[in-house]
């Protein structure tokens, strides 16, 4: 086998790269805002012990009517009528709710904060299917450890199987890519090694996206899973067409990440999916987003989840995922395959595939829930596809039901989902493993963050900002008529090793006597590799100026013949650049891009880049009469 860089997923890899890239600029996370105070006791040596009196209880499989749940030691004890308890257990009044067991999320991709964020939403377990080792390691660490009781548990695929120059959803540098099929075996013997509690691989096309990719062959998907089989793991294949899910079955997947859009589902499908016992990874709502539906933007608005969800997470609630023009999705074709399996007792389970744009870790599953209750399953089937069906498919037989001896992993929410299954929004309470999920310093950071939103639209500009002039370079520095000025920005901050230079030179355009020169080398050591100039036109690094009296960026270039890009950063953007490429050459040319074309009005401006593509290399080009009007 060897070590590739290869392209990601149609719809990822811009998520995945702009993430890498805010992270490492600008955005703390979001328990740093919150002082770090966990929900409970860092060492989990005293499990909390309770009782839930009175709430209508969901199992994971039916409803219960009213009940009480007694919870000790993180376990449940006991789940009945008017229950005798010790007169000192902390007494939950669960009148007019629901008591449910704690979320599951069969599709997500795990960074940073992303658990924290998913227990706040009731989303206890992250399946991912594919993430850094490294960083799985350390999330299972913190749990035996007793050290993650405010964050959900992660399960995940570790690195996917997949080929060089094929898709796969994960963060690193470089992953390890499979060559032939005798190599199979080693290849999952090494992702064990890793830590993976399952196996991802990659067999889709992208034909249906109308973005061509490399993928495994027949031969090497078949070995692959074989190999999995061999060490007791599950293959869940990630498909994207119709015609790929039939090679998944007839191969011996176990289940498939995705429904396919590109066509309506076939009898032949149909009858391989239940012959075979598969389960289905549905992820509705990247499908959506994919077709052109409606993004995740209303949960922001929704009273009972709106509160809680950060500015990253709303900005990636409002993006799109684009798709080619010749693209065959239609949003159609997967209700219709979701309702045919789920109608033959396929399993279907609920993934929100965070964070893709449209979604965010644990809000996005509620709207997951929604849209499989729109493709026909009842409240309660698609309750049970974020509980009890994950559980039992993956062999998390802790959990996922509410019934004496399992870990009390329980979300209690008012109103009653099984009727409504927007009610598992208004939440009540989380707890995992008993311990009681603090959510409250998540609803102040997001309140102060709206609070910070609101008041940039009415800041003053930034002073020295009025001619909208940047800078010209004439006085040879890189300091700027306002803002912190120009500075050398890498994908070093992320491991990266590419690099840059920059360097006052004579001779501009229309008689101009400077310029700025930007020179440097992409390397690929990165997998979304950057190098160039920064300017920050806040005096705060990173902090908001409002240029909303401004429509458009102007500067003149000239350079190499290749394409560089202005990535435009912004508060509301949740500090993930929006960006436009511009073309280069010998001669002197203006370039104007308003404001618009960034999805800004420019009232919070955190800082705007000048970079070289990823394409690996030196580079050279210059820029000059930079100005905003």
């Amino acid at each position: 086998m060897k070590r590739s860089k290869y392209s990601q997923r149609l719809f990822t890899a811009r998520a995945w790269f702009l993430t890498l890239i805010s992270f490492a600029l600008a955005a703390p996370s979001l328990l740093a805002q919150q002082g770090g105070t966990p929900a409970a006791p860092a060492n989990g040596t005293d499990s909390p012990s309770f009782v839930v009196r009175g709430a209508r209880v969901f199992d994971g499989r039916s409803t219960l009517g009213n009940q009480d749940v007694w919870v000790e030691d993180g376990k449940i004890k006991a789940v009945g009528a008017s229950l005798k308890t010790p007169d000192a257990l902390r007494e939950v009044n669960g009148q007019g709710a629901t008591l449910l067991p704690g979320l599951i999320d069969a599709h997500t991709h795990a960074w940073a904060d992303a658990l924290k964020q998913a227990l706040v939403f009731g989303v206890t377990t992250e399946l991912d299917m594919s993430s850094d080792p490294k960083y799985d390691a350390e999330m299972r660490r913190m749990e035996v450890d007793g050290k993650n009781h405010d964050a959900a548990e992660l399960r995940s695929a570790g690195t996917p199987v997949t080929v060089a120059k094929g898709h796969g959803d994960e963060s690193g540098t470089e992953i390890p890519v499979l060559t032939r099929a005798a190599e199979a075996q080693s290849f999952v013997d090494a992702r064990i090694a890793e830590g993976s509690d399952y196996i991802e691989v990659i067999y889709d096309d992208g034909s249906a996206y109308g973005h061509p990719v490399a993928t495994l062959s027949k031969e090497e998907l078949a070995a692959v899973i074989k190999a999995a089989h061999n060490r007791h793991k599950l293959a869940v294949v990630h498909i994207g067409s119709q015609a790929g899910a039939i090679d998944a079955i007839n191969a011996g997947a176990d289940g498939l990440a995705h429904i396919f859009e590109d066509a309506p589902p076939s009898g032949q499908f149909v009858k391989l999916a239940k012959k075979h016992h598969i389960f289905v990874v549905a992820t509705l709502t990247v499908s959506q987003i994919a077709a052109g539906g409606p993004r995740g933007e209303p949960l922001s608005s929704d009273p009972h989840l709106g509160p809680y969800i950060d500015s990253q997470s709303a900005a990636n609630l409002k993006r799109a995922i684009s798709s080619a023009s010749d693209s065959k999705l239609n949003f159609a074709n997967a209700l219709a395959a979701v309702a045919a399996l789920q109608k033959t007792g396929v399993p279907i389970l609920a993934g929100s595939d965070a964070p893709n744009p449209g979604t965010a870790h644990g809000v996005g599953l509620h709207r997951e829930l929604e849209l499989l209750v729109q493709a026909g399953l009842t409240p309660q089937e698609a309750l049970a596809s974020a509980t009890s069906l994950p559980a039992q498919t993956f062999g998390l037989n802790d959990r996922g039901r509410i019934a004496p001896g399992l870990r009390a992993d329980l979300l209690l929410v008012k109103g009653d989902p099984t009727r409504d299954i927007t009610a598992t929004r208004d939440i009540l309470d989380v707890w995992k493993t008993g311990y009681q999920e603090n959510r409250e310093p998540f609803r102040r950071a997001a309140e102060k963050e709206k609070q910070q939103e609101a008041a940039s639209h009415n800041a003053a500009p930034p002073p020295g900002s009025e001619s909208g002039l940047i800078s010209d370079f004439e006085d040879q520095s890189l300091q700027t008529k306002f803002g912190m000025g120009f500075s050398v920005s890498t994908d070093a901050i992320t491991g990266g090793r590419s690099t840059a230079e920059l360097k006052i030179i004579e001779g501009g355009p229309s008689g101009s006597k400077h310029a700025l020169q930007i020179t440097g080398v992409i390397s690929p050591a990165f997998q979304y590799p950057w190098a160039g100039a920064m300017f920050s036109p806040s005096r705060t690094p990173m902090g908001p100026a409002n240029l909303s009296g401004k429509k458009a960026l102007h500067f003149s270039t000239h350079g190499d013949g290749r394409t560089y890009r202005v990535l435009l950063f912004t508060q509301s953007g949740g500090y993930l650049p929006a960006q436009k490429t511009f073309a280069t050459g010998p001669d002197w040319t203006e370039v104007e891009i308003p404001f618009s074309d960034f999805n800004t009005d420019g009232h919070d401006i955190t800082g705007i880049l000048f970079t070289a593509t990823s394409d690996p290399g030196a580079f050279i080009f210059a820029i000059d009469n930079l100005k905003v009007e």
